[in-house]
């Protein structure tokens, strides 16, 4: 029997079988950032020991960072005690450090990948659940907790369980004014926030294959939300002319090597998943989400349902009450006071081109804040190159600096209480964007109709 792309990888990399369901398994790529390392760095100073293999480790700050006036002191204590922090750590133990000014910092999750270091067929994790946007590139990439980070400090390994494999088919092509982040929105409804757990997701199909490496980042960022251990995709040549040149990629003689074996690196025809779906790209429309949780989603065009089963009415009024909705009201028309385009799901070039592309020529509309918040230092210098952020400041965005930013409450770029946000993020948690915000996730496309209309849209018809 052949093997999955999941196994492929996962066997490569398992260092020992401890049992039969836990392995230690060796990680190719670690990424750091300012929030879930400090304890890990502690736990190796009280052991007096250093990183196994620190040439492994790439870290940036990027959660806490302030959008604006990067160049002066951090104002909020918390951030600027955590930033700081990292900065020492990262010296004391040598690891490399794109932090604050650096030409190549910016969201963990946007920097692996422009830079190289993201490649296929590698183990990756960091201390972020939505470490699962690397997956894109065909690699198994994961988010760790603390202790976790701790351990491959220590051995560059991790003792985990294996997961089940579940493969989704999306076939055919999209629609105009269907992005990738309405596809993983769709299959979130469809299969509801808990629909993945215990898998780890391979997504495939003529509508995935059609992707660009930008917009698969996407949908494997959100795998995590549907309660996946991650999400991957084959890599093609789209992934390999992504990787070429770039900063950290192999060159000469190594690039041919790497080129020869990434090519291995696909589903074998006989190889059998746990849990296979098949959709039709066809029926995706623009999505957004109605509730608190990235499964309580529904096409733009669509009304929100009336209620769901009595085990679950209960969360489902809560969540109605907390957004500050009805169920039966349409979607459509519902008035909006924020617009964030940014974080780690579409914060790149591809995402901000779509956007621009849109308000060229429009203005945001009055009463409307609008953020436009480029995921790495990289992607600002790209944008401002093409003259994007004249087309954003002009529409009445605000174009800001490199940061996760307003994809969640952890820095100064909070959302008022009680007022929504549409959010070109990845979740829509009660007080995600701050305390008691209300958080409606769309593609950068409806994100940016909403903006300049003030309201909730189809952006195929706006």
């Amino acid at each position: 029997m052949g093997k999955t792309l999941f196994d492929k990888i996962w066997d490569a990399h398992v260092v020992h079988a401890v049992n039969a369901s836990q392995e230690v398994l060796y990680i190719d790529r670690h990424f750091i950032h300012e929030v879930t390392s400090p304890q890990a760095f502690a736990g190796l100073r009280d052991r007096g020991i250093g990183l196994f293999r620190k040439d492994q480790t790439v870290a940036t700050a990027d959660h806490n960072v302030p959008t604006i006036n990067q160049h002066l002191p951090i104002e909020e204590p918390l951030s600027r005690i955590q930033v700081e922090t990292l900065t020492k750590n990262c010296a004391e133990f040598d690891v490399n450090l794109f932090g604050l000014g650096h030409e190549n910092q910016g969201i963990v999750h946007v920097i692996g990948p422009e830079l190289g270091i993201t490649q296929p067929g590698m183990t990756i994790v960091c201390g972020d659940s939505h470490t699962s946007t690397h997956g894109a590139f065909g690699t198994i990439a994961f988010g760790i907790g603390t202790s976790q980070v701790e351990q491959v400090f220590a051995t560059q390994t991790l003792l985990v369980s294996k997961p089940k494999k579940m493969r989704i088919n999306i076939e055919g092509q999209l629609s105009e004014g269907v992005l990738s982040k309405d596809i993983i929105l769709y299959l979130l409804a469809k299969l509801t926030a808990g629909g993945g757990t215990g898998y780890f997701i391979e997504y495939a199909g003529e509508a995935i294959e059609s992707l660009s490496m930008e917009a698969r980042m996407t949908i494997c960022n959100m795998s995590i939300e549907m309660g996946a251990r991650g999400g991957l995709i084959a890599p093609d040549q789209k992934t390999f002319d992504y990787i070429q040149g770039r900063d950290y990629a192999p060159s000469g003689q190594e690039w041919t090597e790497a080129l020869a074996y990434w090519k291995t690196l696909k589903t074998d025809s006989d190889a059998e998943f746990d849990l296979e779906y098949t959709f039709q790209a066809s029926d995706i429309e623009p999505m957004v989400t109605y509730g608190t949780n990235p499964g309580m989603g529904l096409k733009v065009t669509e009304n929100i349902p009336s209620g769901l089963s009595s085990s679950k009415q209960e969360s489902f009024s809560k969540s109605l009450e907390y957004m500050g909705l009805q169920a039966d009201q349409p979607i459509q028309g519902l008035a909006i006071q924020n617009v964030f385009i940014g974080s780690c799901t579409n914060s790149r070039m591809e995402d901000l081109r779509i956007a621009a592309k849109y308000v060229q020529g429009k203005k945001v509309k009055e009463g409307v804040r609008a953020m436009i918040v480029p995921g790495s230092q990289q992607v600002s210098k790209q944008a401002i190159a093409e003259g994007l952020d004249k087309i954003f400041t002009e529409a009445g965005f605000e174009f800001r600096e490199a940061g996760c930013s307003a994809c969640l409450g952890m820095n100064e770029d909070k959302i008022p209480m009680g007022e929504y946000c549409v959010s070109t993020s990845n979740r829509n948690f009660e007080g995600r964007q701050g305390p008691g915000a209300r958080t409606i996730l769309a593609s950068p496309l409806t994100a940016a109709a909403a903006a300049i209309h003030g309201k909730i849209v189809d952006p195929r018809e706006n």
